[in-house]
């Protein structure tokens, strides 16, 4: 692989990226402090400051080795995740749902952020390859971390949404499956399952979201 492609990409990716995670995971801890539970905020992670999300290996190394490994064609990272003791919150049950929704939503917003930065320069007749390839790439991170975290399995953030949803009885029983979760959620991703019935779908229905709101603007400024 080229090394000039890579420099671009990652100099490409770099700032949207640490955007993205940085808002999820500081988002989560606003919204748990919020409906009662300070522990994020104690613990200094309700900042925008990456360094506090960052995960050397599932941030850095992890993301690295799969580009290399797969020539680009594969690519997985996690930051660490923002403490929340729902025990702590006011209506644990109800409040899970916003806290855990708090995350992809954040990301949903960035989305828009960066399809309007898009449109913005494309009206203003700028035509720097850099800028645009980074407003598309901010688009497509924070879609990929959006749709992602709200696949329906614990500990992702949909699944702690569909927990909050259940009725106790189902709950519970989806609760267990936490420890496990990750592994499960690893495979189907590895499998293609993930991709192909979960992941493009939801992006490409969430993008289409995105035109449908901006459409007022997008006939405006062209």
């Amino acid at each position: 692989m080229d090394l000039a492609q890579i420099i671009q990409t990652v100099t490409l990716y770099a700032i949207p990226v640490l955007l993205a995670i940085t808002l999820h995971e500081a988002a989560h801890g606003y919204v748990a402090k919020h409906y009662g539970d300070p522990t994020a905020y104690l613990l200094g992670r309700v900042t925008l400051n990456p360094a506090k999300h960052i995960d050397p290996l599932g941030t850095i190394a992890m993301p690295l080795l799969l580009y290399f490994a797969t020539a680009g064609n594969f690519l997985f990272g996690y930051a660490k995740p923002v403490p929340v003791n729902f025990g702590r919150l006011r209506n644990p049950k109800r409040d899970m749902i916003w806290v855990a929704l708090a995350g992809p939503g954040a990301n949903f917003v960035q989305a828009v952020a960066w399809t309007l930065g898009l449109y913005l320069l494309l009206a203003l007749g700028v035509d720097e390859r850099f800028w645009l390839d980074m407003c598309r790439a901010g688009v497509s991170v924070n879609l990929v971390m959006f749709a992602f975290n709200l696949f329906p399995l614990p500990p992702l953030d949909g699944g702690r949404i569909l927990v909050g949803l259940l009725p106790w009885r189902q709950a519970s029983w989806l609760a267990r499956v936490e420890p496990w979760g990750f592994f499960i959620v690893m495979a189907l991703v590895i499998s293609g399952i993930v991709g192909a019935l979960w992941l493009r779908p939801l992006m490409g229905l969430t993008g289409a979201l995105i035109d449908l709101l901006l459409t007022p603007l997008r006939l405006l400024l062209f």
